[in-house]
């Protein structure tokens, strides 16, 4: 005969299974033979382990965890318990299909003081730098990475004097320019007209000066050129 807080936990059990198969998580195993992991030690508690129990039948099956579930096996006769909880190291490539319903998170902290990360690495784990990233996702892969903020929004200025007739002014260190509608470009103080007065081409801004009146102007020694930039 199997007691009735036995069969409560079965019932318990077979719902908990039900809803964590309802996540359609790609981790677990859902074809094959699945390999039976060592025994759980009753009064510890693992992320991987197998409880053996009988069915209704008698027949002996096994109740097994992994990915971060933990389960835990008491030494008192009263209850085998299974939770599930976020956390743990992944085993498997893991997916959630959120089939056109809203995946959100509450309670998320606003930040507002804190500075971009300047140490980040790949693959480190939390405490290990100082700063902030920001989470991205690769459309090819689906994989959720980190992105410095700094890539992900830049900016630059830089001043030059010219020499007469000087057009071309190529910014310090390579910087690839975005399109003329994200450069602006300073002549004396005065702005330029973009994809008119100026071009933009990998990180060189050109002049183009106009000698149609009233709009003519040229380039003299001594004009002071500004070039500031967002991408």
């Amino acid at each position: 005969m199997i007691s009735k807080n036995l069969t409560n936990i079965f019932k318990g059990l077979a719902v908990g299974l039900i809803m964590f198969a309802g996540a359609t998580l790609n981790a677990q195993q859902t074809t094959g033979d699945v390999t039976k992991q060592s025994d759980v030690v009753p009064g510890t508690t693992t992320t991987a382990g197998a409880v053996r129990v009988i069915d209704n039948k008698g027949t002996i099956k096994y109740l097994q965890t992994q990915n971060g579930i933990t389960m835990l096996s008491n030494t008192t006769n009263d209850v085998t318990t299974t939770t599930w909880q976020l956390g743990g190291t992944l085993t498997n490539d893991t997916f959630i299909d959120v089939d056109g319903n809203v995946f959100g998170l509450d309670g998320i902290e606003l930040i507002s003081t804190e500075t971009p990360s300047t140490d980040a690495t790949t693959a480190s784990d939390h405490g290990t730098g100082t700063g902030y990233t920001l989470l991205v996702r690769d459309e090819a892969t689906g994989a959720v990475k980190k992105l410095l903020a700094t890539d992900l929004l830049q900016s630059g200025q830089e001043n030059f004097t010219a020499t007469a007739a000087q057009v071309a002014y190529p910014l310090t260190g390579s910087p690839v320019l975005p399109t003329f509608s994200q450069v602006w470009v300073y002549r004396n103080g005065a702005k330029l007209i973009a994809n008119v007065d100026y071009t933009v081409a990998a990180s060189t801004v050109t002049l183009v000066p106009n000698t149609t009146s009233p709009n003519d102007w040229a380039v003299y020694a001594g004009d002071t050129i500004e070039v500031q930039y967002v991408k």
